[in-house]
């Protein structure tokens, strides 16, 4: 398999410390980000039976607060986070998947509504991940979007510096909602509110 075929495969520096960083994801991310995950999820939609896709699932943080009436698909790219994730499914019908969303392993328009929390500023390609949601995401689907983003313009020398850095082994800190969105001309804007931390974390939800 072609490193273009599995982006994720080009920084293996990532993948090893997402390994390390498993067992104290949780400790760390759990608590100061649960309520806005809440907040964010709240925009699922619970009338009727639907496919959801949580790409980038990780620990399984999200798990434990969706609806049990969807069929989910949990895909992440590292097997770590997803042996921690299958125990928090409780009562959820879910399929786990390791796969890269900047690549997904679906055909197209598979999924009516699709979650990305805190993984479109994690990948090194952040246009790629949107442009694929938005691939297998049916039309009149909406993506449910939780992240970090600089808002346009704004200088924050200080995060692009650490960015130097942190987009090596952990997650990016320069990316721009507003640019990674061109990627994906298909979707439309429905909400988008600060969440978290002064405006930095934002709920964002789209429609195909």
């Amino acid at each position: 398999m072609k490193n273009s075929d599995q982006p994720y495969l080009s920084n293996p520096l990532l993948r090893l410390s997402y390994s390390l960083i498993a067992p104290l994801y949780d400790t760390v991310i759990e608590r100061p980000m649960r309520v806005a995950r809440m907040k964010s999820l709240g925009f699922l939609p619970t009338e009727e039976k639907m496919r959801v896709l949580v790409s980038g699932v990780g620990t399984g943080l999200d798990l434990p607060m969706l609806p049990a009436l969807h069929h989910y698909t949990a895909l992440d790219f590292n097997p770590a986070m997803l042996a921690r994730a299958k125990p928090r499914c409780k009562d959820l019908k879910v399929d786990f998947v390791l796969g890269d969303s900047m690549s997904l392993p679906f055909p197209d328009a598979q999924f009516d509504h699709i979650i990305l929390h805190l993984i479109v500023a994690v990948v090194p390609e952040p246009e790629r991940c949107l442009s694929e949601a938005a691939r297998v995401l049916k039309h009149g689907g909406t993506i449910i979007l939780f992240d970090k983003f600089l808002h346009p313009h704004k200088r924050a020398p200080m995060r692009r510096l650490l960015n130097v850095i942190s987009r090596r082994f952990a997650t990016r800190m320069d990316v721009v909602f507003e640019e990674v969105l061109r990627a994906a001309p298909e979707l439309e804007v429905l909400h988008n509110e600060p969440i978290l931390a002064n405006g930095w974390f934002r709920g964002i939800v789209l429609r195909k």
